[in-house]
């Protein structure tokens, strides 16, 4: 689905100073913007036409909090905002009944119109305390999708071919290992394409797994006679360990929604190799503040440790205001370098005749998600009794080990363990 290269020089050379500005903090982080010249083609055009751009995201509302990693891509289209321009924020309302295979080993579960609706609500919720109501547009794709005859639809078709399809990672691999991929999967970038078309979408956002689908609107778009759109494709979020993608199944993610203290105390975990991609990524600093803050990091000692607190700040201050991001951070050095861990940690009463099923207990006083979960922290050493890591692989404990002693996972939380009196 790629276009053809362009014999000359970059287009970015000839824009104006003010729009070479915008393009430079518009394409910051990006991991990928096609064609190359794409987006500034299409600021181009949106200044000639006296117009704003309009910026097409696909949406999969659902009911679980927000983590820093998706809303990766809702602070870019921020950035857009910031800058004037129009978000078009499409919900899947049709789609989401035949469920996105990017990525995806085997056929999704597809969701009902009705659960679509039903999750939309607080999803919504989150992704306004980050983009501009007023330059946010909502739309639905139920609305044209489900309604569009089969003549209209496969005229589409014919302009997307099986071996493209098969083109993509994803699909290729199924293929190849004669696992089984439905009709409707192939269907699904042509849907997503033909959003494109609706909407008439300067530009589209999306992660790295949605690379084809979004140049598949490029093709429909030209084939109608539409300025194809520009594709800017953002990279994926390691978690607070600095290693994997953000994820709650390996409990390194940071919610939106939680509480500013339990947020910074997360973000002073980073190591400091993630504190650059954490600061392009997650917060609106300038591309120049955070070159600078790359060399603090670089340099170590009190500069690195003072530019992962200004990135933790700068977070939670999206999240929660910037007098919160200041109260929480006077927390954490209360908390952790003063050394008041140990006095403030609350008290929770545990049953502690016999052995002690170690993951049960940290679930139970909310030191982990899962029982899953806590057995990762403990195998990572993350887990100790009054500042002793727990051995890896050691779930057990005798309930006279655990009567008046700290519990804690990593720097942030912990619990005095009490006996339970009936």
């Amino acid at each position: 689905m790629s276009d053809e290269p362009r014999d000359r020089r970059p287009l970015t050379e000839d824009l104006p100073p003010d729009l070479r500005e915008e393009y430079r903090i518009l394409a910051a982080g990006a991991a990928q913007i096609l064609p190359p010249d794409g987006l500034a083609e299409r600021l181009l055009a949106a200044r000639a036409e006296h117009r704003p751009l309009r910026v097409k995201l696909g949406i999969d509302p659902s009911g679980t909090d927000l983590t820093l990693g998706h809303a990766v891509v809702l602070r870019k289209l921020r950035q857009f905002q910031d800058h004037g321009h129009t978000a078009v924020l499409v919900v899947g309302g049709f789609t989401g009944q035949v469920g996105d295979p990017s990525g995806k080993t085997a056929t999704r579960s597809a969701q009902s119109a009705e659960q679509v609706r039903a999750n939309a609500q607080g999803y919504f919720d989150q992704v306004m305390r980050i983009l501009d109501p007023d330059r946010t547009e909502i739309v639905n794709n139920a609305d044209w999708l489900g309604s569009m005859d089969l003549a209209r639809l496969l005229d589409y078709s014919r302009q997307v071919t099986v071996a493209q399809l098969l083109e993509r990672d994803d699909f290729a691999k199924r293929f190849a290992g004669n696992v089984s991929i439905t009709l409707s999967e192939f269907f699904y970038p042509l849907l997503q394409g033909i959003d494109s078309v609706e909407v008439r979408a300067d530009v589209e956002l999306g992660g790295t797994d949605q690379t084809f689908n979004n140049l598949v609107g490029r093709t429909l778009q030209r084939a109608k006679g539409e300025p194809p759109q520009a594709v800017l494709t953002l990279p994926l979020l390691v978690g607070t360990d600095g290693t994997e993608k953000m994820g709650k199944s390996l409990n390194n993610y940071v919610a939106i929604s939680e509480p500013p203290g339990e947020q910074f105390g997360k973000l002073m975990s980073i190591p400091d190799t993630a504190v650059e991609l954490y600061a392009t990524l997650c917060t609106d600093l300038h591309p120049d503040d955070v070159a600078a803050l790359a060399q603090d990091v670089a340099a170590g000692g009190k500069r690195a440790n003072e530019a992962k607190r200004q990135v933790a700040r700068r977070i939670v201050g999206l999240y929660h205001g910037d007098e919160a991001a200041r109260a929480a951070e006077a927390r954490f050095n209360a908390l952790f370098r003063d050394g008041q861990l140990q006095a403030d940690a609350p008290e929770f009463a545990a049953d502690l005749a016999d052995t002690v099923h170690l993951p049960a207990l940290l679930t139970a006083a909310g030191l982990a998600d899962s029982g899953s979960a806590a057995r990762r922290l403990i195998d990572a050493g993350a887990v100790k009794l009054d500042g002793v890591p727990r051995p890896a692989k050691t779930y057990d404990v005798p309930g006279s080990e655990l009567a008046g002693r700290l519990l804690s996972v990593g720097k942030r939380k912990a619990v005095r363990v009490t006996a339970h009196t009936s």
